[in-house]
């Protein structure tokens, strides 16, 4: 699945990162009608990094990055990250 940004089309993973966290930056920065490279140019995170939280490659997020980012996109954690609960309480 991709969304199609003004000027590329943004990778979006299937599934979770985590099974009950739905990871909504790749999303949220279509929806803002930005570029990755607009997103790091604005918030001064690696390129890499960024790439890697949008293709849900990270085991975590610093929260130096989400502040950043929550900032540059003028937004809350919320809207980057859902709490999606799992059918089965966990063990």
């Amino acid at each position: 699945m991709a969304i199609i940004n003004s000027k590329d089309v943004l990778y979006i993973p299937n599934g979770y990162c985590n099974s009950m966290i739905e990871n909504r930056v790749a999303i949220y920065i279509a929806v803002k009608h930005l570029e990755k490279r607009d997103v790091v140019s604005m918030t001064g995170i690696d390129r890499h990094t960024l790439n890697n939280i949008c293709k849900c490659k990270t085991k975590g997020i610093e929260f130096d990055t989400l502040n950043k980012l929550c900032y540059a996109l003028e937004c809350t954690p919320n809207d980057l990250f859902r709490y999606v609960p799992d059918e089965e309480p966990p063990v």
